[in-house]
């Protein structure tokens, strides 16, 4: 059975990338390409103390299974896992976990890559990065 899990972590709360990767449905793949996000310490030789996601937490669900749906139909995988947090994460610390699981590798890590691509731009996410310089809000996920 192909599907997808989502899951929206609120900070402190860690991803637990493995745990959601276990429970993936892989009947019949060969491959689980995974993408694993974390805080960067520095941002252009500017310490990063940390990083403020806020999300619309009615709509961000449906957006994430969208974008699931999607890379299941449009690149042939068979199962999609994502997770993103909310709140302050630290440097170093998880923010957004990806796993596609599919027969081959090649479609697995073409979806992986639409998937992180079109998240930064679809899913209703907004990030301040607090940096030793002030605090700055981002554009995108990146």
């Amino acid at each position: 059975m192909m599907g997808h899990r989502i899951k929206i972590q609120d900070a402190p709360e860690t991803l637990a990338p493995e745990a959601l990767r276990n429970g993936m449905d892989i009947e019949g793949c060969g491959s689980i390409v995974s993408f694993l996000g974390i805080t960067r310490g520095n941002e252009n030789g500017v310490e990063v103390k940390h990083l403020e996601f806020d999300a619309w937490m009615e709509k961000l669900p449906s957006v994430l299974h969208n974008l699931a749906t999607q890379a299941i139909d449009d690149f042939g995988v068979h199962s999609v896992a994502m997770s993103h947090r909310t709140g302050v994460v630290m440097p170093g610390e998880d923010i957004v976990c990806i796993h596609v699981a599919s027969p081959h590798r090649k479609e697995g890590f073409a979806a992986c890559a639409w998937l992180i691509d079109e998240l930064k731009a679809q899913a209703p996410v907004w990030k301040k990065e607090v940096r030793a310089d002030g605090a700055h809000w981002k554009e995108g996920l990146g």
